[in-house]
């Protein structure tokens, strides 16, 4: 997304622009709220920015909003929360447009063990056992971070999974989700779970589910 954008401003501006983004996804990973900062090197008005980058932009990245910030605002810094959901569906096959964002399994889940060993995430943790491999966190809080809400959103044979918190690392909701899977779907037990939360060195890892049923939906300011 971040090329797109950047090709886009610098045809309306004439001049490169770099923008800089609230989080960082995975290739495939979806964001629905993503907001990023840049610096205009001419005076348009926002609202003549957005409107401009709807016919500059491909189909697939739309700017919905666009407001001038504060000098002292950026987009990643600045931040205090984030809210991801991973979409979950089975049973009879999806509509291609659901599927886009949505991973199907061919196998029900058992919703309230996802939920039971969803209760043991809300606080602060070492989430290094569901880091992608090589990544050890930045800054002095390491791999350790603080989860608000984690809760799960039921409908039929779809479930949403929400995580809400203060900074999430690199494939992190993703294995959470790979982790809840094996639990809902009864190849692991909650108790393997929370002891992953909890020693991180625990055998099998938390799998990783695919990037496509995971949105960013939310930054908070």
């Amino acid at each position: 997304m971040q090329g797109e954008l950047e090709a886009a401003l610098q045809a309306l501006y004439r001049s490169p622009v770099r923008v800089t983004g609230a989080s960082r996804t995975d290739a495939g990973v979806h964001a629905a709220g993503q907001v990023v900062h840049f610096d205009p090197p001419l005076a348009i008005p926002p609202h003549g920015v957005a409107r401009a980058l709807a016919g500059l932009l491909p189909d697939d990245v739309r700017v919905l909003r666009a407001w001038a910030a504060p000098a002292h605002f950026d987009a990643r810094r600045s931040a205090r929360a984030k809210r991801y959901c991973y979409r979950l569906a089975w049973g009879p096959p999806l509509p291609p447009w659901e599927a886009l964002r949505r991973f199907w399994l061919p196998h029900a889940l058992d919703a309230a063990a996802i939920a039971k060993a969803m209760d043991a995430l809300s606080g602060t943790h070492d989430f290094a056992a569901f880091a992608l491999s090589g990544h050890s966190g930045h800054g002095a809080r390491g791999t350790c971070r603080t989860i608000t809400r984690a809760t799960l959103r039921g409908r039929g044979r779809w479930a949403d999974l929400v995580f809400e918190g203060d900074g999430f690392l690199r494939g992190m909701v993703r294995r959470l989700t790979g982790a809840l899977i094996e639990v809902g779907r009864g190849a692991q037990t909650s108790s393997w779970f929370h002891a992953l939360l909890a020693h991180g060195n625990v055998e099998p890892p938390a799998p990783t589910a695919p990037a496509h049923g995971l949105t960013l939906e939310r930054v908070f300011y």
